[in-house]
């Protein structure tokens, strides 16, 4: 049975409101007083524990005891009847409803499933609130109230964990290459840190796309990822955005960055483009020069990531950290197939399934050393084109489906004919 919490051991209360206070995944913490298989064995347990809480009881401390019941609905009156049965606890001092100095939590669990709920719970808590996460982040940057999307734009609360994974701290310098809209520079910034992105897509980077939103006939003249950082009062994070062709960087070789943090385009729902052409010899004169919009070809995911590693082995600081997302075939997935880079070290590798045969993997890498030359020029690697799979197990998908509807309706046409005759 999955459960909907942790009981964690930790060396100290400030530990614990550490890690609480950069969590988008944890909605509290608390200091466990009871936990029982039964509602009348807790009772029992917090009874006999109760003097040992008197320095939360004292007649200047405000309080309020919250009731929480996770895989089954009761009303207001039967949540109240609850709290009261805790009226053994020698509480002295007033409920206070909004901010008290103590916060009591009362938790029944009946399991997560929505059929055949148990009458009684499966186990019970009861504890002190010694913090919250960050779950009002998930709203505040919500993608329905953002400014400026795209059909890409990552989701905040991945987004926010991607801040975590790189570690991004007040004062930080982040980059995004494969900006976007910039979902991943407004996390950064919630956090603290300064942000640089860059981008080969110029309609992008100007707002001048179509429309993601489905009533929205066309864009505002102030979208873009500067308005999005403006409309979260983060502007004062926001260094720039450039439009940058990855496969050729113009950065200076002694720029670093604490952290790079980007979702590289997979060729599925954005192309994967650079600048470049498949003529020889050719040469743009002189006259056209000031007109020329570059020729783009494919950019192929095994490029992207090679050199997306040779990189961020360069720019970043040492011990900065390189956290991105890599598509898979679940079937066909190792961690020998991930990318790899002799300057960099995987630390963390976590699934997110996308569908039944497709998942991304969200990869922290971090820097242990500074490139050689040879570092740098790294040509081979062993990474597969999610592309090249992914496009022929579609059509076989399309083509299986196709099969079975002409069958079904064959099937269908035969009935009918039977039961005329």
């Amino acid at each position: 049975m999955q459960e909907p919490f942790w009981l964690v051991e930790f060396s100290s209360e400030s530990d614990a409101k550490l890690l609480t206070s950069r969590s988008v995944s944890l909605r509290k913490c608390l200091e466990l007083w009871g936990h029982e298989k039964s509602i009348d064995l807790l009772h029992s347990t917090v009874r006999g524990k109760s003097g040992s809480f008197a320095a939360y009881f004292e007649p200047s401390k405000s309080f309020k005891i919250e009731v929480e019941t996770v895989g089954r609905h009761f009303t207001q009156q039967e949540k109240v009847a609850k709290l009261e049965a805790f009226d053994y606890l020698p509480i002295r001092g007033p409920v206070k409803l909004k901010d008290p100095d103590v916060c009591l939590q009362y938790i029944e669990f009946y399991g997560t499933r929505t059929v055949n709920i148990p009458t009684t719970p499966y186990e019970v808590f009861f504890g002190r609130n010694v913090a919250s996460g960050l779950r009002q982040l998930l709203k505040k940057l919500s993608l329905k109230t953002r400014k400026f999307i795209g059909n890409t734009s990552m989701d905040p609360q991945l987004s926010l964990l991607m801040a975590n994974q790189a570690q991004v701290n007040s004062g930080s310098i982040i980059l995004d290459p494969f900006v976007g809209s910039g979902s991943l520079l407004v996390a950064a910034a919630e956090f603290g840190g300064y942000v640089f992105g860059s981008d080969i897509d110029y309609l992008m980077l100007h707002g001048k796309t179509k429309p993601t939103r489905i009533k929205q006939q066309k864009r505002a003249k102030d979208e873009s990822i500067k308005a999005n950082i403006k409309q979260y009062n983060l502007s004062h994070k926001y260094i720039d955005v450039l439009i940058n062709d990855f496969s050729l960087s113009f950065w200076r070789d002694s720029m670093e960055f604490d952290a790079i943090i980007t979702d590289p385009p997979y060729g599925i729902r954005e192309a994967t483009e650079r600048v470049g052409t498949e003529k020889q010899n050719y040469i743009v004169s002189d006259e056209h020069l000031p007109t020329h919009v570059p020729a783009k070809i494919e950019y192929g995911i095994p490029s992207i990531y090679r050199d997306l590693l040779i990189f961020a082995s360069k720019h970043l600081r040492l011990e900065g950290r390189l956290v991105c997302w890599f598509p898979v075939f679940r079937e066909d997935y190792t961690e020998k197939c991930l990318p790899r880079h002799p300057c960099l070290t995987l630390i963390a590798n976590s699934e997110q399934p996308l569908s039944k045969v497709t998942s991304r993997r969200l990869l922290t890498y971090k820097k242990l050393k500074h490139p050689s030359v040879d570092e740098l020029n790294i040509k081979d690697t062993n990474i597969q084109d999610f592309r090249d799979k992914y496009f022929v197990v579609r059509e076989e998908c399309r083509r299986v489906k196709r099969q079975k509807e002409a069958a079904l309706r064959k099937e269908n046409w035969e009935k009918y004919a039977n039961s005329k005759q």
